[in-house]
């Protein structure tokens, strides 16, 4: 039996009370608000018909820590910040404000025939705190006059508007024609709204001109009956406790899964549009939703038309309200039927309207019928559970009438003429011709107060690298769609995705279990340090080379070369740039364009022979490798050597980010994996290496020799030497060569360190031609690594990959992409297959060419002479970077 729950809200900033007067009630239903914004339920058994405030600080501090470090995060975010982003902050950071202009909200209430509901709605709203809107009653094709006396008797400031056309869109078109505000924001009569609602919707539209239509979380009023009970099981109204921003991307393989499925945006008891929107888009259709035969779907048809008009819609939790569910399980059985008829009445509708859309509509139906109606039914037979087959049975009815009762609904809508039209322009999407569909590439650092970005209008993605003290924690994706990036946007995917990478970079973690006291007024004080700004660094005496193989690209090779030589430090560093092509004549000219850089020539193709050339000319402790299309922040030397003030320490490898992403092939290449390694600084060594008892050791993990270092002394090493001159590009194999050498530098029982402070930009392959030749290669080079390993170091764990790991993982990906999980297309996964079937014979190939050419002189400790070094900026410039020695 499902017995009643007591719900109730508590403020988490003031001291929580005990709850009392529960007689009748076996659990309370905390709705729990920081600052008046909501962040999460608590639930709790009454004893002796009361809930402590002790009982309900711990159940906070245990199911909601993270909301509540969110919510101060995103705090400590919006203000300002003259030191710099100090976590101990925390504690004391102010509560977001907005203190600009608030613009004219008309709230419209539609409603027919339920005054004792309507009579709630409108005392909540007589509460409201806001400073300029107005209230609109609609009375739908009403059956008396009830509601008419009860607006202008008791509630002279409300607006009584009669509608004598049944059909809740109607109303709602007709409040558009009324409205008076540059917001109209519309609830049911059975809801009573919070104080703040109209006050947190109406700061999103004035913080974010690009929004159009804003939702907010709904949850229920109470929950005394089982019908009530139920339908919160099923899903109620609510969304989620965290801010969310959508705007629908065009051309994209899941278009339905975005954004098609309207109901994960709100629901019509709680939404808001700037009023100027449906002079572009129309109004709502009056064929959809109560009072019609599909009895559902306007809200979500709407919703969905915003975003199909390149418009951006917010789900905004703080503005909240309460749903009265409906009672008796019959009227929640109705609901649930109704609900079904106007989701498929939506999707007919919206099919019918844009062409482009029939198919993204007809699988999302498909869909939604098999794995929402009919495997819950069947799960429902299997294992029965306390929600009743009947409602689910009820739905599913429903859904199988909704597309016969649209055109129903169509030719009688059509007879009762328009108060605007809803015609739209088939196909419209609201974007402009000739605009990017690249992604554009952000940096944010976190040490100084966000900004908006303004300069991506011309990009319908945005990816965001953030910094903290100068080094990454993370990156974020925004789907701007050629609209500018707000503060509050940015702030709001900075503390989505990159909290705990914040909170971890700080340095500062609570001792209590389960961020039971982290980072919030009401918990312990933090108790460790954040890390010190300053960190141990290589000595500045150790001479660093950095080897560059170059293969007639100049532009690249320069722009390359302009970045090494600003590198702020103090230590004696030189550059040998090697010529593996040096009868075209091309490289000779840019090198002579930096004093002190050296040029090496190797006129054997591929990148293993110019970097062993390049290897055996230098004469620092520490080699860095690059690539002639990499270019790198002033500070990254310092970085990626730093980690060997550690003297176990043989390897380092560094992260490296997209320069740019214009182009397709440029954003496939990102699918494919990249080139960087995530933002987690991780150590391996010869343990690790022999923890993969079956499985190859997955060296191809660790990053790439285009940002790379190695102490000098491992190339004299008989177990490691130079890299293997048969892998690497510019050989039939394709690439290997470095995950080789982080092979057999692993093998050797040495250490490695990934160092993702040390990143760098690669400018990734701007056609889809060379995409796929890249692809190809790369294939071609894993398998040719492998054999390599089981050939010559005779490691059988590498005929588990080839003859298992990687049929399974290309059966899974396929599987992925057709089963509309992935955007990865089937056409760069047959590349990878035929690559990796002509690795063997590429290797052979490359074997056979090595034989020919020989192999590259042995690597022997220089003999350190007077040799070219480069001028770096000097002491003044090094000391800004906060770098010490």
């Amino acid at each position: 039996m499902l017995r009643p729950i007591k719900l109730a809200e508590v403020e988490f900033s003031q001291p929580l009370p005990t709850i009392e007067g529960l007689d009748g009630y076996a659990t309370l239903k905390a709705l729990v608000r920081l600052h008046g914004t909501p962040i999460g339920f608590v639930k709790l058994p009454v004893d002796a018909g009361k809930c402590t405030g002790p009982a309900l600080r711990k159940s906070i501090l245990h199911d909601l820590s993270w909301g509540i470090l969110q919510h101060h995060l995103a705090d400590l975010l919006a203000g300002p910040r003259p030191n710099g982003l100090q976590l101990d902050d925390l504690n004391n950071a102010p509560h977001i404000e907005y203190h600009g202009d608030l613009p004219m909200v008309t709230v419209a209430v539609c409603t027919r025939d339920r005054a004792a509901d309507l009579a709630r709605c409108l005392e909540a709203l007589s509460l409201i705190d806001y400073p300029s809107f107005e209230v609109l009653v609609v009375d739908n094709a009403p059956s008396s006059d009830a509601t008419e006396h009860l607006v202008r008797e008791k509630y002279p400031d409300v607006r009584y508007i009669r509608e004598e056309r049944p059909g809740l869109d109607w109303a709602r078109n007709r409040a558009i024609a009324e409205a008076q505000g540059d917001i109209i924001a519309y609830t049911d009569d059975d809801v009573v709204v919070d104080p703040g609602w109209v006050s947190a919707l109406a700061k999103v539209f004035a913080e974010n001109a690009d929004v159009m239509a804003v939702t907010g979380l709904v949850v229920a009023y109470e929950l005394d009956t089982p019908a009530q009970i139920l339908f919160e099981m099923y899903g109620g109204f609510g969304r989620s406790f965290q801010r969310r921003w959508y705007q629908a991307p065009r051309g994209t393989w899941d278009r339905s899964l975005i954004y098609q499925g309207a109901g994960q945006f709100g629901t019509g008891a709680n939404m808001a549009y700037r009023l100027s929107v449906f002079d572009e888009i129309g109004c709502f259709d009056p064929a959809l939703d109560v009072g019609t035969v599909t009895n559902g779907g306007g809200d979500l048809e709407m919703f969905f038309r915003v975003l199909k008009h390149g418009h951006t819609l917010v789900y905004e939790p703080a503005a909240f309200v309460r749903h009265r569910h409906r009672r008796e399980y019959e009227q929640l059985r109705t609901q649930l039927f109704n609900n079904g008829i106007g989701l498929y009445s939506y999707f007919v509708r919206s099919a019918r309207a844009y062409e482009d859309e029939r198919w993204p509509f007809m699988r999302l139906a498909i869909w939604w019928l098999l794995f929402w109606h009919l495997k819950r039914l069947a799960s429902s037979i299997v294992k029965p559970t306390r929600f009743p087959r009947g409602l689910i049975l009820a739905e599913l009815w429903g859904s199988i009438l909704g597309p016969a009762r649209y055109r129903k609904a169509a030719l009688t809508a059509h007879e009762g003429g328009e108060v605007r039209s809803i015609d739209i322009p088939n196909g419209s999407t609201g974007a402009a011709k000739g605009r990017k569909w690249g992604t554009a590439i952000r940096t944010v650092d976190l040490d100084v107060p966000l900004g908006a970005i303004t300069d991506v209008a011309d990009y319908g993605h945005t990816r965001v690298f953030v910094l903290r003290d100068g080094r990454p924690i993370g990156s974020v994706d925004i789907n701007n769609v050629h609209k500018p990036i707000s503060v509050a946007r940015l702030r709001d995917a900075i503390v989505k995705h990159l909290t705990w990478a914040i909170i971890k970079d700080g340095g500062t973690i609570s001792n209590a279990p389960g961020w039971q006291g982290a980072f919030f007024k009401q918990s312990a004080p933090l108790d460790e340090p954040a890390k010190p700004k300053n960190h141990e660094m290589l000595p500045a005496y150790v001479p660093v080379s950095i080897v560059i193989g170059t293969h007639d690209r100049p532009e690249d090779l320069r722009n390359c070369l302009q970045s090494l030589t600003s590198q702020i430090s103090l230590r004696r560093v030189e550059i040998v740039v090697v010529d593996n092509n040096p009868a075209s004549g091309v490289t000779p000219g840019v090198v002579a364009q930096f004093p002190g850089v050296r040029l090496v020539s190797e006129a054997r193709k591929g990148v293993a022979y110019a970097r062993n050339a390049g290897i055996t000319a230098t004469t620092g402790d520490i080699v860095v490798t690059v690539d002639d299309d990499v270019t790198v922040p002033p500070g990254w030397l310092e970085q990626l050597v730093a980690p060997f003030s550690k003297g176990d320490v043989m390897a380092v490898t560094g992260n490296i980010w997209p320069l740019e992403m214009e182009t397709r092939s440029q954003q496939l290449f990102e699918e494919y994996g990249g080139l960087g390694r995530g933002f987690d600084t991780f150590e391996i060594n010869g343990d690790w290496f022999e923890s993969y008892r079956v499985r190859s050791v997955p060296t191809w993990y660790l990053g790439g020799t285009a940002n790379a270092a190695f102490r000098a002394s491992i190339f004299n090493d008989p177990q490691i030497g130079l890299m293997d001159e048969a892998l690497g590009p510019g050989m039939p194999s394709g690439v290997g060569e470095d995950t080789y050498l982080f092979y057999r530098v692993l093998k050797a029982g040495h250490k490695m360190l990934y160092q993702p402070h040390a990143y760098a930009w690669h400018r990734h392959r701007r056609d889809m031609a060379a995409l796929k030749r890249q692809i190809y290669n790369y294939s071609k080079g894993h398998v040719a690594y492998h054999l390599t390993t089981l050939i010559r170091d005779h490691d059988l764990r590498s005929c588990v990959r080839l003859a298992i790991g990687l049929p399974l993982a290309h059966t899974w990906r396929i599987a992925q992409r057709l089963r509309l999980r992935s955007a990865y297309p089937l056409s760069l996964i047959m590349v990878e297959i035929a690559g990796n079937i002509a690795g063997p014979w590429g290797l052979w190939r490359s074997w056979r060419r090595v034989i020919r050419q020989g192999r590259s002189a042995p690597y022997s400790t220089p003999v350190r002479e007077q040799v070219d070094i480069v001028e770096l900026p000097r002491i003044e410039e090094y000391q800004e970077t906060g770098i010490t020695q």
